[in-house]
């Protein structure tokens, strides 16, 4: 099991979506330069792939890897579903919860959070606001992503557009809970973007087709923490 008290920050979660130049073969190369990008760099890198892809990641790299989504389901006829047990089998570190693509209800939120905590895994809530920021806080994730749908994959980073919502979720989620880190995510793409949510004091980034569509997701990884 991870120790949580080890991860360090900035922190950076490539979410690999369902993008093919992410998927199987080209989902094992993205980790492997995550990973590179992470040794040469010495900043926190973290993989998200599919659940089909997790295994092999697992077994051919060191990298810390969370599933993309976990179904609130126990054992049993739930065909299409994304068991905890799985998941866990198959070398996961933790899991992002409620992207706006994979919207959950609060208390499948609760429950799967509750769930990584009592495995030492990480547990990362995406919210859309203020409020909703506040309120995964409540929950005691590892991890808050700020991400305004709107923005998702513009190219338009949130800490531009509505840096007032980074600042906000930040300053709220403190007040909840002192222990959760907050995220940066939307449009995050460049070293300026990844900088500029460090300065309104995110703890790191979750992003994906800005470095996923690179000509060079190494290089594009690199230049995203080259000016912190």
């Amino acid at each position: 099991m991870i120790q949580l008290y080890k991860l360090k920050s900035p922190i950076v979660i490539l979410n690999f979506k369902t993008y093919l130049e992410s998927s199987g073969e080209n989902a094992l190369n993205l980790a492997k330069a995550l990973e590179s990008a992470g040794e040469e760099s010495g900043i926190t890198m973290v993989a998200s792939p599919q659940a089909a892809d997790i295994y092999r990641i697992k077994d051919e790299t060191s990298i810390l890897l969370l599933s993309q989504h976990i179904d609130p389901i126990s054992p049993g006829g739930n065909t299409g579903a994304n068991l905890f047990e799985t998941l866990l089998d198959n070398g996961i570190d933790g899991s992002l919860l409620n992207h706006s693509e994979k919207r959950m209800e609060l208390a499948d939120i609760d429950l799967i959070t509750q769930k990584l905590n009592e495995n030492q895994l990480i547990s990362c809530i995406c919210s859309n606001n203020v409020s909703t920021s506040m309120a995964a806080a409540s929950l005691n994730p590892t991890f808050v992503a700020i991400e305004p749908p709107e923005l998702i994959g513009t190219g338009i980073p949130v800490s531009k557009a509505e840096p007032e919502v980074v600042e906000g979720s930040v300053k709220n989620v403190r007040k909840i809970n002192k222990d959760v880190k907050v995220l940066c995510g939307a449009g995050i793409s460049t070293g300026e973007d990844m900088a500029q949510a460090i300065e309104l004091g995110a703890e790191g980034v979750l992003l994906a087709s800005g470095i996923i569509k690179a000509d060079n997701p190494k290089e594009a990884l690199l230049d995203l923490v080259s000016k912190i």
